[in-house]
């Protein structure tokens, strides 16, 4: 098969999984109770990984579906054990969305660039440890959307990943905090979050290391273009 004819069937593919990824993502309802309640039958031995694979599978298929898990995570695991279950499931999507990405389109991509584009990509590929990082502690990106373009990327696996291992827990945490405390209402009731904000003081401090984050990885980003 012509090499150019194989790697446009390739982005093809990796199209057609991301539209059904968004499509059961606004059409696919989420029955919260019946994963809390079923999982609430196993001992933490088999619930947890449990947990963890029901994560991986529903949240690559159904896009935009983490917040019930990070509900049924608190629910079910408290602030430390489901921030540590959600790191490690978001670990495992970043490596299969990363792969998918490298895989079923970088070549394309890569092939396709103008000389200009070539060169943002370099700049791209080359993004400090640092940067990476802060992009994934920062609430501003989704994770889903990160790992894709650092698979379209040049980027090193392995560089991502240590990144996505350090900065993840940064941010699960906080929420998973907040979750923990607020509960359900912190979807559908936005004055319950700020009134359990003004009570805790140090969320209020860590929310404002975030704002700095986030408008570092906006500039950030503004630089780039």
């Amino acid at each position: 098969m012509n090499e150019k004819y194989r790697q446009k069937i390739e982005l093809l593919i990796f199209g057609i999984i991301i539209l059904l990824a968004f499509y059961f993502g606004r059409h696919w309802h989420i029955n919260t109770e019946f994963i809390q309640g079923f999982l609430r039958k196993f001992p933490l031995i088999y619930s947890a990984p449990l947990y963890i694979a029901l994560y991986v599978i529903i949240t690559f298929f159904i896009f935009f579906s983490k917040d019930v898990f990070w509900i049924i995570g608190a629910a079910l695991f408290g602030v430390v054990g489901s921030a540590v279950f959600i790191c490690i499931a978001e670990t495992i999507n970043a490596v299969i969305l990363f792969f998918l990405a490298r895989n079923l389109g970088r070549s394309y991509v890569e092939k396709s660039l103008s000389p200009k584009h070539k060169n943002l990509d370099e700049k791209l590929g080359g993004v400090s440890f640092f940067w990476l990082l802060i992009f994934r502690a920062a609430p501003l990106v989704p994770y889903r959307f990160m790992d894709l373009a650092a698979g379209f990327t040049s980027i090193r696996l392995r560089k991502y990943l240590t990144a996505v291992i350090l900065g993840s827990p940064v941010k699960m945490f906080w929420i998973q905090y907040i979750i923990a405390g607020v509960g359900k209402n912190v979807l559908s009731n936005p004055q319950v979050l700020v009134e359990y904000f003004l009570k805790n003081k140090f969320l209020m401090l860590f929310g404002l290391v975030y704002v700095i984050m986030i408008i570092m990885v906006v500039f950030k980003i503004r630089n780039k273009k």
